[in-house]
């Protein structure tokens, strides 16, 4: 081979590599700041059948956390710790006594380069994920709390503490779905039943509950009943069975996050409340994101709201609504939203998801509703319309999950066949770890997981084994992305 063929040789195979890495990367721009995928870096499993230090079925990745101060680079990759926040347990035909808790999993990450094939053998290696301890939550006096439906009414306010959820039990009732870490290690865990927001201390043990406004408050017949509806066996279902306003049955606080400055605190309902809407799978679209100032994370004051239009896709001919799963904070005014469709996926009827989508939201023109009207009797999207003083925060796409050209190079799939390698239904917790790159400083680490329903057929919850139907086996899974988010603060 002559020196010149050569050096066009290797000219032409870095213009190749360059047009495949340029193709891996999609990038979108709102307000001023533009936000780049650079793509799907490594993918990672935690079998379905794994048990935590209580010889309980582990599982649900609903929310995450990294925690920072163990984030290091380790010769060509990174290692470090993650929160990872189960709901409320194992639950097919109502729920069950099992107790909140969080789990640390220790990483591995070998990031693998954008856009180049993988070996099959190197395909689901790039992160390896093990489970190393489980904290259990506890109330402010110490006892345990319950993922049972509070059926039982209330516990009335005491101290500096609203009135919280309560089973038949006498426990409070928590379907944990978002999880923040502070600087200090304790937490705030966003719940499905109140919708509140719990600061725990690093123990775990209740500090503190916001309350939120009462528009969002779940009531029937003019009182407040926090009833999901999925109270089980010899439990007394709620009447009527859906909340006449407030949040709906199992569409809470599903994400939370702290701006990266640490000033604010921003929830965002899964979907609309009853009275905007929320009342019907196909006008739910309308959702509301609250922002509070978090200088004194017990004492959290609201200080602005918003609507926020959910995606809507073409659900067999019907209007779809893709419920968001989980929200990460670039700022105070916006936030990256995870959305998707449900039933389709691993262990589902559906084989094939329609919509599952990672979009910026730009609350920079949207109308503040907070402390208004529309936080006490007034909707705001009655059967799902806006109300025409209102302008909406702007939602723009940046990530597919289902990407099959993506998926593929790490050996899965969106679609038949349902196979263990077909994305499962419920992707609902992501986090941030930096780069640590100094030719890249804005570039960040992605990280999303799925709520495995706890689908196993080698289970153990609650004093009781179990078998998930169908012969369903759906292992804990991770995604990770390489992108880059300019002014976003190491956290």
């Amino acid at each position: 081979m002559t020196f010149s063929f050569r050096i066009g040789l290797l000219a032409a195979t870095s213009l190749m590599a360059s047009f495949c890495f340029a193709q891996t990367q999609t990038t979108v721009s709102q307000s001023g700041l533009t936000l780049v995928n650079k793509g799907l870096v490594a993918v990672g499993r935690i079998p379905a059948n794994e048990k935590d230090k209580f010889g309980e079925t582990f599982g649900s990745g609903s929310g995450m956390a990294i925690d920072p101060t163990s984030w290091v680079k380790a010769g060509d990759g990174y290692k470090g710790s993650l929160l990872l926040l189960p709901d409320r347990g194992y639950n097919v035909e109502g729920t069950t006594d099992y107790n909140a808790r969080i789990n640390r999993i220790d990483v591995v990450l070998t990031p693998a380069p954008a856009g180049q094939a993988i070996s099959p053998d190197k395909q689901q290696t790039g992160l390896q994920a093990k489970l190393t301890d489980t904290m259990l939550l506890t109330d402010d006096q110490g006892k345990s709390m319950t993922g049972l439906d509070p059926e039982a009414g209330t516990r009335a306010a005491t101290g500096t503490l609203p009135v919280l959820p309560q089973a038949r039990t006498g426990k409070i009732s928590l379907d944990a779905e978002a999880v923040v870490r502070l600087k200090d290690g304790s937490l705030m865990v966003s719940d499905e039943y109140g919708p509140y927001i719990y600061h725990f201390s690093k123990d775990g043990r209740l500090i503190s509950a916001t309350e939120p406004p009462k528009a969002l408050l779940p009531m029937r017949k003019g009182e407040i009943n926090f009833s999901s509806n999925n109270v089980g066996e010899g439990g007394v279902k709620p009447d009527p069975k859906d909340p006449d306003t407030g949040r709906q049955n199992n569409q809470a606080l599903e994400g939370m996050s702290m701006t990266p400055d640490g000033k604010f605190l921003i929830a965002l309902l899964q979907s609309a409340t009853r009275q905007d809407g929320g009342d019907s799978g196909t006008t739910r679209m309308n959702t509301r994101v609250m922002i509070y100032d978090a200088a004194n994370v017990d004492q959290l004051k609201l200080v602005h709201e918003y609507v926020v239009p959910l995606p809507t896709f073409d659900n067999k001919g019907k209007v779809g609504v893709a419920a968001q799963s989980e929200i990460l904070a670039l700022s105070d005014k916006t936030f990256l939203m995870l959305a998707r469709d449900s039933n389709n996926g691993q262990a589902m009827k559906g084989d094939t998801s329609v919509y599952r989508k990672i979009a910026l939201v730009d609350l920079t023109a949207a109308t503040d509703i907070a402390n208004s009207d529309f936080d006490k009797d007034k909707p705001v999207a009655p059967k799902g319309v806006v109300d025409a003083s209102v302008k909406v925060a702007t939602v723009t796409p940046f990530i597919d999950l289902n990407d099959n050209a993506e998926l593929g190079r790490f050996g899965l799939h969106n679609g038949a066949p349902n196979d263990r390698n077909n994305l499962s239904e419920k992707w609902e917790a992501m986090s941030l770890a930096p780069a640590l790159d100094p030719a890249a400083p804005d570039d960040f680490f992605l990280f999303v997981a799925n709520d495995n329903d706890f689908l196993t057929q080698q289970g153990y919850q609650v004093g009781a084994s179990y078998k998930a139907e169908g012969g369903a086996e759906v292992d804990t899974m991770f995604q990770v992305f390489r992108v880059t988010l300019p002014g976003v603060a190491n956290r």
